[in-house]
């Protein structure tokens, strides 16, 4: 089963990325860290219901990695916005027997935490990107769990795609959260709604 994970906030930059996410939330991100693996650095901000949020860019001060970026960030241009999703399952290998597109499994650690995501070999999600990546945490507590909720919870978040009825019925049997919804529509798109101790904001 595929089971939401978080949702990532890209862009040119990691300030942008942060600026962008903490606007629409009205709260700050905190700092994360460095993935020398792939040559990106991250903020996150915890949600309710061990979900969270991370903003994530090129580290253009990291040595450029051996392979493609992951989150297809080596072609990533125009404003921050967010542009991924990645769904936990509990054993990798068996999700990309299923869903093969999704890339292939590579470890990564960053300080106390390791997990396995899925990474195609050229950094790009199929659907333009809108096919969630698969993470399988390693570590015992994810950030999910170990960040502090912020009172902030996500309501729902919309997979806008031309052919989001194909990706629907190409992963929908296996998702596992009533949170998720697909839309067709004409532009590639990810929207989340959350609701905030300030009420009720969008980010997308």
């Amino acid at each position: 089963m595929l089971e939401l994970d978080h949702v990532a906030v890209l862009g040119e930059t990691l300030a942008e990325a942060v600026s962008h996410a903490e606007s629409a939330l009205g709260q700050p991100l905190a700092p994360g860290g460095a993935h020398p693996d792939f040559g990106t650095h991250n903020f996150l901000i915890g949600l309710e219901d061990a979900l969270y949020l991370e903003a994530i860019a090129v580290d253009f001060s990291a040595p450029a990695p051996g392979r493609a970026r992951w989150f297809g960030l080596d072609s990533f241009a125009g404003p921050a916005r967010l542009d991924k999703w990645v769904c936990r399952v509990p054993d990798i290998d068996a999700a990309l027997e299923h869903f093969p597109m999704a890339g292939e499994a590579v470890a990564v650690t960053r300080g106390t935490l390791s997990w396995k995501i899925s990474v195609p070999r050229d950094g790009l999600l199929p659907y333009d990107g809108l096919f969630p990546a698969l993470i399988e945490w390693i570590s015992p507590v994810p950030p999910g769990v170990s960040l502090a909720g912020a009172g902030t919870r996500l309501e729902r978040l919309t997979v806008a795609h031309p052919q989001a009825d194909e990706l629907e019925a190409l992963i929908g049997p296996a998702l596992d959260t009533p949170l998720v919804d697909f839309a067709v529509e004409a532009k590639p798109a990810l929207r989340a709604t959350f609701g905030t101790a300030s009420g009720r904001r969008v980010l997308q």
